[in-house]
């Protein structure tokens, strides 16, 4: 489905974006490995070249400008264009009552769920307009269509990131590139595992969350990359301006 085509994905190391460059690779595409975390860059890296396919990790702060222009000179230099990218990587909320964020709390997830989200767009747009078009697929959140208790400086990025979405998906839908974004549920990530194991209390609110999916689970990290390369793909070319939940059921509750 996406044989010969070259994506990056950010936040590639683990969860969601692990599963997604993992799959991209597997049918056929180039993929950039853009994340801070770079043992585990390297080891993904190490392990899709193994199996034949194509792959290289690049150490990215998405928050940094320089780092993003870096990322997108890499996949245009290492493979020779650019047909797509999921805009996954993020950081959590600080679970904290809005008066009791600091500006510092507040500001770093806007420098990364947000800022970052907008520089990876803007330099994968401009090396896609140079050749023809492509998709780009951004990770929001069921929190970016919803609102809830101690997460506002997290569901404020997130809504932002939909709303980057659409206007982006209007600026350059006659330029043949599509731009949507996913709004996961409650996925099991290592981030969300190894909360569960060392905050006092948090079972019981995962306890909860789990009870407001429709399917009395959570998702994997595996059922947001299937949708992640529909939507890369030209399976999806009629989808563009798309916030599209894959949740279980949440937001229909």
């Amino acid at each position: 489905m996406l044989s010969g085509k070259v994506f990056i994905v950010t936040g590639a190391a683990s969860g969601m974006g692990k599963a997604t460059a993992l799959l991209l690779a597997e049918q056929g595409a180039a993929v950039i490995l853009a994340d801070l975390n770079q043992e585990a860059g390297e080891a993904l890296q190490h392990d899709i070249t193994s199996r034949g396919k194509r792959a290289e990790f690049i150490r990215t702060n998405i928050a940094a400008e320089e780092d993003v222009q870096r990322m997108v000179d890499t996949a245009t230099g290492c493979f020779g264009r650019l047909d797509g990218a999921f805009n996954n990587a993020g950081i959590e909320m600080s679970f904290k009552l809005l008066h009791d964020i600091t500006l510092d709390e507040w500001r770093k997830r806007i420098d990364v769920n947000l800022t970052g989200t907008f520089l990876c767009m803007k330099y994968e747009i401009a090396a896609m307009l140079k050749t023809g078009g492509g998709s780009i697929v951004n990770t929001s959140s069921i929190w970016g269509q919803v609102g809830g208790k101690g997460i506002s400086d997290y569901s404020a990025t997130k809504h932002g990131v939909n709303g980057l979405t659409r206007c982006a998906a209007n600026d350059y839908g006659v330029d043949k590139i599509r731009v949507n974004s996913v709004m996961p549920g409650t996925i099991e990530t290592p981030m969300i595992l190894e909360r569960a194991s060392c905050v006092t209390g948090f079972e019981e609110v995962l306890e909860v969350a789990r009870r407001r999916h429709s399917v009395q689970r959570f998702g994997k990290p595996e059922e947001i990359a299937t949708t992640v390369a529909w939507l890369l793909s030209d399976q999806s070319s009629f989808i563009t301006g798309a916030a599209i939940p894959v949740d279980g059921g949440y937001l229909s509750n």
